[in-house]
């Protein structure tokens, strides 16, 4: 304390001409640029206001005919929130116009404010509007009329509950739909065409099936007699292709004949010579239609038709009947078949999802990235903290609100200060050793004492962040690069922010990385308040984590008595 003590002597005694000199350069920088601001004046309907009332803030412009005016627009008027603005009013007078703009501004938490200077630009030249002091007052509760309540007990804040099951749900919807998808397109047994069911049928029921489609025909009507006997020598040809001779289709008359006599001569098939002299005299009949152009009668087209049906069935009766070593391997033959089918299914199943997940991945990494997808599908730890459900709470007392992934745990003090001096409440999630280390403390000094002067001493921010910085160092940390400038937060709190990277030690030996960190501090009477954050900045989800938590840092004031 004597060390904070001898600073603030040092700096009062060394920036007491500086203030005297400032003051003096201030009054003149205003006498120098009063005739300037005569061109732009600005004024608020009120000063003192209730939460969440509002005040018209209004901006008056006089200028020339020609001259450009460009009025301030957005959030410029932070700490308190523009609502609304307005359109501009304007009036002409003279040779001059008169621009009159309002805008409508609040603020939802009690305490003085200062509107800052807003910058309008007239033609070439930029002029500065007065800032103006508002004081905010909180609502007044009657007592008598609102009960008054204990403070409640603390209890364990659980996290959230994820929409893991609706991922899944959709997951397994798209499973399914694929599953479908497959079952239809592969594995379905697709119904047959009229082809593919005469396909089917045994060899001597489709020849008698063709010999029916046959008579339902027109050819005979219509004399084309070439077509008629191309049908039916196609069909007895077709039979004995199946059942007796495997070249039957592309034989000559003659040669199919010959084949005839001689399987007949050798006892492997029982037909007669006047069922080959049949079928001889068809062929050669049907030769002579197709190539020498000859026009049988159409009775006897007809009586050929039925010659084919009866020696059909002659040759069904003459053909041997199959042995059991025959039979076996036509079971087999269609047994492998079956198979090879199946396995043809699987095979085509495999490379379908195989596809279909390559596709999908393409498609999300084209829209979403590559990084993020296959992060998202191996679970990225980072990722999860930055996309689960953060809460936001508020820590220590005066209270620090602030957005985490994840609750903040409380870290029992011990022996902090012997004296009872200091009132310290910690709060943090991981460890310098983690990918993100966030701490938040609340320090309340009991008594800071009092300068040479009788002035009651003062926390100074920059000591407070030297401390934290030398704890690094205590603890391994080397090449320490250090910034600072002022941290705003979002309801007006004023702090200050150190950043910069640092070489944090690992578990091995002699073994660094490369981590950044930020250290908000600020402080009210006797109160520190401290958020300090170390991550590793080479992590993408990391970087936005830490990113949204500082945005996320609000400082409340404790409600007055």
């Amino acid at each position: 304390m004597n060390k904070i003590n001898s600073n603030i002597k040092d700096f009062n005694k060394s920036t007491l001409g500086f203030r005297l000199r400032s003051s003096v350069l201030l009054m003149l920088f205003f006498l120098c640029f009063s005739f300037s601001f005569a061109q732009v004046t600005s004024s608020i309907d009120t000063t003192k206001i209730r939460i969440g009332e509002q005040i018209t803030f209004k901006v008056k412009v006089e200028a020339d005919t020609t001259d450009l005016v460009v009025f301030p627009e957005g959030q410029t008027f932070m700490p308190l929130e523009m609502i609304e603005s307005y359109k501009v009013d304007t009036t002409k007078n003279n040779s001059k116009f008169q621009l009159i703009k309002e805008y409508a501004l609040t603020q939802f938490d009690s305490g003085a404010y200062t509107i800052p200077k807003q910058k309008i630009i007239v033609g070439d030249k930029t002029f500065f509007t007065d800032s103006l002091r508002v004081e905010v007052k909180t609502i007044t509760v009657d007592t008598t009329k609102q009960k008054l309540f204990d403070i409640k007990p603390m209890i364990t804040v659980e996290k959230a509950s994820s929409n893991w099951w609706l991922y899944v749900l959709l997951g397994l919807l798209a499973l399914a739909l694929i599953g479908l998808a497959l079952y239809w397109l592969i594995w379905r047994k697709k119904p047959l065409t009229e082809e593919e069911e005469i396909a089917l049928l045994p060899p001597y029921d489709r020849a008698k099936m063709a010999l029916k489609k046959l008579d339902e025909s027109d050819y005979l009507q219509k004399s084309a007699l070439k077509d008629y006997y191309s049908e039916l020598t196609f069909i007895i040809r077709k039979y004995l292709d199946e059942k007796v001779y495997d070249r039957a289709l592309e034989s000559t008359t003659d040669e199919l004949i010959d084949r005839l006599n001689i399987l007949r001569d050798a006892n492997q098939i029982e037909l007669s010579n006047d069922d080959i002299k049949n079928i001889e005299t068809i062929l050669k009949r049907a030769d002579l239609v197709k190539f020498a152009k000859s026009a049988p009668d159409i009775e006897l087209a007809k009586l050929d038709r039925n010659t084919i049906d009866v020696e059909i069935d002659q040759v069904k009766e003459a053909l041997p009947e199959p042995t059991e070593e025959e039979k076996l391997l036509d079971e087999q033959y269609r047994d492998e078949q079956e198979r090879k089918q199946k396995r043809k299914k699987i095979w085509l199943t495999v490379a379908a999802s195989v596809l279909i997940l390559i596709a999908t991945f393409v498609g999300f990494g084209v829209k979403y990235g590559f990084k993020y997808v296959v992060d998202t599908i191996i679970g990225e730890e980072s990722k999860e903290l930055l996309e689960g459900n953060w809460v936001r709470s508020d820590y220590g007392v005066p209270p620090i609100m602030i957005s985490t992934p994840v609750v903040l745990e409380r870290i029992e003090m011990k022996d902090i200060d012997s004296t009872q001096q200091i009132k310290m409440t910690m709060f943090s999630y991981g460890d310098l050793d983690s990918d993100m280390n966030i701490l938040v403390s609340t320090s309340k000094y009991k008594d800071l004492g009092k300068n040479a002067e009788g002035e009651p001493n003062k926390i100074d921010l920059n000591l407070a962040i030297e401390g934290n910085l030398k704890i690094y160092e205590n603890n391994g940390a080397k090449n320490l690069i250090v910034k600072k400038e002022q941290f705003i937060t979002p309801n007006a709190a004023e702090g200050l922010k150190a950043y910069g990277t640092a070489q944090f030690p690992t578990d091995k030996k002699d073994e660094f990385r490369e981590a950044e960190y930020v250290i908000l501090a600020f402080t009210s009477e006797n109160v520190l308040q401290q958020i300090v954050l170390v991550w590793n900045n080479q992590n993408e989800y990391t970087n936005q984590t830490i990113d949204r938590i500082i945005d996320s840092v609000e400082l409340k004031k404790l409600e007055e008595e």
